[in-house]
C-alpha cells in the first residue's frame, strides 16, 4: 500500500528564533498533529512515507523532502506569504489580548478572523506548492503554522 504521507518533520534550529513557551508548545502540537494525520504527495516521487525538513535559505523557504532512495529540495519565495503571515500575527496578538478582557462575542469574532487568515495562508501555501507537492487542507494548515514559526526569524 502506497504511503503518501509524512513520517517526520524537522525544523532547522538555526532558522528559528527564540520564542515563548506557548509558541514553542504550539509548534510542537502542530508537528504532532501533522504526523498523526496528513496527506503529503511529492510529484514524481516514489511512495513514502516522507521526511520533511523546513528551513530558511537566503530568505527563501526550503522544503527538503526525503524517502528511501529519494531526495528533493523545493525553494519557495516567502514574499507571497509575508503579508498573510504579518496580518495573522497581528490578529493573533489582538486575539490573545482580547482573551484577557473582551466580551465573548468579541473574542469569537477575533478567533474567526484568525482562523480565516490561517486558512488563507494555507491555501496560498498549497498554490505555491502546486506541481511540486500535493497536500490536503488540514496538512497545509499545520504546515502554515510551522512556516509562521520560521517567519519570526526570517
Amino acid at each position: 500500500m502506497a504511503e503518501r504521507r509524512l513520517r517526520s518533520v524537522l525544523i532547522d534550529p538555526a532558522s528559528l528564533a527564540a520564542v515563548s513557551s506557548e509558541a514553542e508548545h504550539e509548534r510542537e502540537v502542530a508537528i504532532f498533529d501533522l504526523l498523526e494525520e496528513n496527506s503529503f504527495s511529492p510529484v514524481d516521487a516514489p511512495d513514502g512515507p516522507y521526511d520533511l525538513a523546513l528551513s530558511l535559505v537566503d530568505g527563501r523557504l526550503a522544503f527538503d523532502i526525503g524517502a528511501e532512495g529519494f531526495q528533493k529540495r523545493h525553494l519557495l519565495s516567502m514574499s507571497p506569504l509575508r503579508g498573510i503571515i504579518k496580518d495573522y500575527f497581528l490578529v493573533c496578538e489582538s486575539y490573545f489580548d482580547a482573551i484577557r478582557g473582551a466580551t465573548h462575542s468579541q473574542i469569537e469574532a477575533m478567533d474567526m478572523g484568525r482562523r480565516g487568515l490561517h486558512n488563507d495562508g494555507s491555501e496560498r501555501l498549497r498554490e505555491r506548492l502546486a506541481g511540486k507537492v500535493e497536500l490536503d487542507h488540514a496538512t497545509a494548515r499545520r504546515l502554515f503554522t510551522l512556516i509562521c514559526a520560521l517567519h519570526v526569524r526570517g
